[in-house]
Protein backbone atom coordinates (compact mmCIF):
# COMPACT_ATOMS: atom_id res chain seq x y z
CA UNK A 1 0.00 0.00 0.00
CA UNK A 2 1.32 3.38 -0.85
CA UNK A 3 1.21 6.43 1.38
CA UNK A 4 -1.70 8.05 -0.47
CA UNK A 5 -3.99 5.05 0.05
CA UNK A 6 -3.11 4.92 3.75
CA UNK A 7 -3.90 8.62 4.13
CA UNK A 8 -7.25 8.20 2.36
CA UNK A 9 -8.11 5.25 4.60
CA UNK A 10 -7.28 7.25 7.75
CA UNK A 11 -9.35 10.24 6.59
CA UNK A 12 -12.26 7.96 5.69
CA UNK A 13 -12.14 6.29 9.12
CA UNK A 14 -12.04 9.70 10.83
CA UNK A 15 -15.05 10.87 8.81
CA UNK A 16 -17.00 7.71 9.72
CA UNK A 17 -16.17 8.24 13.39
CA UNK A 18 -17.29 11.89 13.22
CA UNK A 19 -20.61 11.10 11.52
CA UNK A 20 -21.23 8.19 13.89
CA UNK A 21 -20.61 10.44 16.88
CA UNK A 22 -23.11 13.02 15.59
CA UNK A 23 -25.74 10.33 15.03
CA UNK A 24 -25.11 8.77 18.45
CA UNK A 25 -25.43 12.13 20.22
CA UNK A 26 -28.71 12.88 18.46
CA UNK A 27 -30.20 9.49 19.37
CA UNK A 28 -29.07 8.95 22.95
CA UNK A 29 -31.24 10.36 25.75
CA UNK A 30 -29.86 13.31 27.68
CA UNK A 31 -28.71 12.68 31.25
CA UNK A 32 -30.43 15.72 32.72
CA UNK A 33 -33.84 15.16 31.14
CA UNK A 34 -33.48 17.59 28.25
CA UNK A 35 -33.22 16.75 24.61
CA UNK A 36 -30.00 15.51 23.03
CA UNK A 37 -29.35 18.54 20.84
CA UNK A 38 -27.35 20.35 23.52
CA UNK A 39 -28.88 23.78 22.91
CA UNK A 40 -30.11 23.99 26.56
CA UNK A 41 -33.49 25.51 25.67
CA UNK A 42 -35.25 22.41 27.02
CA UNK A 43 -33.95 23.06 30.53
CA UNK A 44 -35.25 26.62 30.88
CA UNK A 45 -36.90 27.33 34.24
CA UNK A 46 -40.25 29.09 33.72
CA UNK A 47 -41.30 29.01 37.38
CA UNK A 48 -40.68 32.76 37.91
CA UNK A 49 -42.89 33.85 34.99
CA UNK A 50 -46.44 34.99 35.75
CA UNK A 51 -48.74 33.49 33.08
CA UNK A 52 -51.38 36.20 33.69
CA UNK A 53 -49.13 39.20 32.92
CA UNK A 54 -49.09 40.53 29.37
Amino acid sequence: MDMQAILVAILFAAALFYIGRIIYRSIKPAKDGGCASGCSKCNVDFSNIDPESK
